[in-house]
């Protein structure tokens, strides 16, 4: 299983780190290996997020996850966006671009913090939307019930999650942008413009893809019923619940996933200028960071975790929210990215620790659900 499942990332790591050491020799090699935990470190909470959404998408698309994904992953936010973010900011044509990464680093670096907190505001946003919209839903499990409890109920009211993100980008936007960290002077408008386009985006993305899967499963409760769902009739059998999402569903959920993506890894690209600006280095280490996460992604569906250990979703959120608030104090203020990763990993060491005191109190060492196995093993 180890194997199967990481032995892409083993690879892609040992011709990573070779092609390092024979492009930048000892130096090279050793800043893309720190790279490569700077992601890992700072994107361990993705990988529990996304196994909560990639374990209700069917066979196929978990490998679109996996290959195409992973290319969107590397290429795209680790190596294309930072210089379309140079090209934008700059008001440049690509190709200039490039060779401003290439030829000029020091102002190619200049130019991608001044867009920080643009980078920031959307991504901060986004990410706090998803935390909102988990802590305001009534869950069957309640990790910090204290908490969680009033916040259910109260979160009946739809709107809430939106009203709570729209107050604190107006708060981001009166205290922070005004005296931001990169670009110099203020930048009230570009946060709350960047802000509302991370809020938009959730809103597509996230409702589109939410409209289809509500789709499959009130097909799934026909079927129950006794009905055959048209979509079953068109393709001789099968529901798209009892295999997983697929078509529209899955498009729209994979979408919603590179977005999450995309969204963790703006600190990760931020926070690697501090290590290089050199930006094929950058894409390398970052990327080695990606194909781990990716994998134990797989990994946790495969196994079943979140079906065996309760509150790891739990935890994976609350570093969500923790990292969506960071993002928007960064907009004024350094946080060092070892701090990032550590909250991250704090809370969801936490809940993977309260998750196996349940299971002992409850009797359960935590089995593998063989029925999220059926689901998952033809990845």
């Amino acid at each position: 299983m180890l194997l199967k499942t990481f032995g892409w990332s083993f690879a892609i790591t040992v011709l990573g780190l070779g092609l390092a050491g024979v492009l930048w020799g000892w130096q090279g090699l050793a800043i893309v290996g720190i790279l490569s935990i700077l992601e890992i470190s700072l994107s361990f909470d993705n990988a529990v997020i996304n196994a909560g959404i990639l374990r209700k998408m069917n066979a196929f698309w978990q490998k679109i996850f996996l290959t195409v994904g992973i290319l969107i992953a590397v290429f795209g936010m680790r190596l294309v966006f930072p210089v379309v973010i140079v090209a934008i900011t700059a008001k440049m044509g690509p190709i200039e671009a490039v060779q401003l990464a290439i030829n000029n680093k020091a102002h190619y670096e200049e130019l991608v913090t001044s867009a920080h907190p643009a980078i920031a505001a959307f991504g901060g946003i986004f990410l706090l939307m998803i935390f909102l919209d988990f802590i305001f839903e009534d869950r069957d499990y309640k990790w910090l019930s204290w908490i969680e409890k009033p916040l259910a109920r109260i979160g009946k009211l739809d709107t809430l999650s939106v009203i709570v993100a729209l107050v604190v980008l107006l708060v981001s936007a009166m205290t922070v942008a005004p005296h931001a960290a990169h670009g110099g002077g203020d930048k009230t408008t570009t946060v709350l413009l960047s802000g509302i386009a991370g809020l938009i985006t959730y809103l597509v993305v996230g409702g589109i893809s939410g409209y289809f899967e509500g789709r499959l499963e009130d097909e799934d409760e026909e079927t129950e019923d006794g009905a055959e769902p048209a979509a079953a009739q068109k393709k001789g059998g099968g529901t798209g619940a009892a295999v997983g999402l697929a078509g529209k569903a899955a498009f729209f959920m994979f979408l919603y996933l590179e977005v999450i993506d995309a969204s963790f890894s703006f600190d990760g690209v931020i926070g690697a200028f501090a290590i290089t600006n050199d930006i094929f280095a950058m894409a390398l280490g970052l990327g080695i960071g990606a194909m781990y996460i990716r994998s134990l992604t797989v990994f946790l569906v495969r196994k079943g975790t979140l079906d065996d250990y309760v509150y790891l979703e739990h935890g994976a959120h609350y570093a969500i929210g923790a990292l969506g608030v960071i993002l928007l104090v960064t907009i004024r203020y350094e946080i060092n990215e070892v701090i990032t990763g550590l909250v991250g990993i704090v809370l969801i060491g936490l809940s993977f620790g309260s998750s196996v005191l349940r299971n002992r109190r409850e009797g359960k060492p935590g089995a593998q659900s063989s029925a999220q196995s059926e689901v998952t093993s033809g990845v």
